[in-house]
């Protein structure tokens, strides 16, 4: 589904990420993990168009994207969260999921000044689409509520509800529950297996590591910008570079 070839990315001539190569396959969990400072997040930008970077290809089914502004990003398919959370606060949850269905909002100057029946027909079944949406994330008795009102929990829900509204083909989960409790964050997992399960690819940047293990069929790891290993979850936890770069002294039978 997506390939990274040779990913380079520099800040002031430092390398943020230097040469790094590896594929996300269709309808699968791919990891990226690595200590603070690793890549991880510059890697998520440079594929969705925050950054362009340096060197290096991005190609999803074969088309190149490395250099697409990101505006385009989402017509590819492709929709992310952030490390911190990119919400509107003072909008409500509704029109914050709302912003996730802008490429299928209907424009114009004149659409939006008469606003004919269709186009009002249009924005009702935007409307319930995103209805559906927090229903399915328990949100919907919030709908009305500023976005700046909800516990951190369910912002990071409502920011998964945008993410996922516009029916991406892939999507990127960067930290999704950073910050969550373990009650929180196994809900998380089990949504985020049940999109795999519905055929969803899912590049995923996370820090919990009961998380990482439970939920990935591949994990890929950074270290200073660099790919230091890549492999299924359990050669990655017996990997000596992994544990000594990331994982410490975590046991390696955890």
């Amino acid at each position: 589904m997506l390939s990274i070839d040779h990913l380079t990315k520099h800040f002031g001539g430092l390398p943020a990420l230097n040469d790094v190569s590896f594929d996300c396959p269709a309808g699968r969990i791919t990891t990226l993990i690595g200590p603070n400072g690793a890549g991880k997040s510059t890697l998520i930008n440079c594929v969705t168009g925050v950054l362009v970077p340096d060197k290096g290809s991005v190609r999803l089914e074969g088309t190149e994207i490395g250099r697409e502004p990101s505006y385009r990003i989402p017509y590819h398919g492709i929709a992310r969260t952030f490390q911190n959370l990119a919400l509107f606060p003072r909008l409500s949850v509704l029109e914050n999921v709302l912003s996730g269905l802008t490429v299928e909002a209907e424009t114009g100057f004149l659409k939006s000044i008469f606003r004919p029946p269709a186009t009002r027909n249009h924005e009702r079944r935007l409307r319930l689409k995103a209805m559906e949406m927090l229903d399915r994330f328990v949100l919907a008795g919030k709908a009305d509520w500023p976005v700046g009102e909800l516990s951190y929990g369910d912002r990071k829900r409502v920011e998964m509800a945008r993410a996922l509204v516009s029916g991406p083909r892939i999507l990127f989960l960067d930290e999704p529950v950073a910050g969550l409790n373990a009650e929180e964050s196994a809900a998380i997992g089990e949504e985020i297996c049940r999109l795999r399960n519905l055929g969803l690819t899912i590049l995923l940047v996370e820090h919990d590591m009961d998380l990482v293990m439970a939920v990935s069929d591949g994990i890929v790891v950074l270290d200073s910008g660099e790919l230091i290993a890549q492999g299924s979850p359990e050669e990655i936890r017996h990997n000596p570079k992994v544990i000594e770069a990331y994982l410490g002294r975590m046991s390696v039978t955890a």
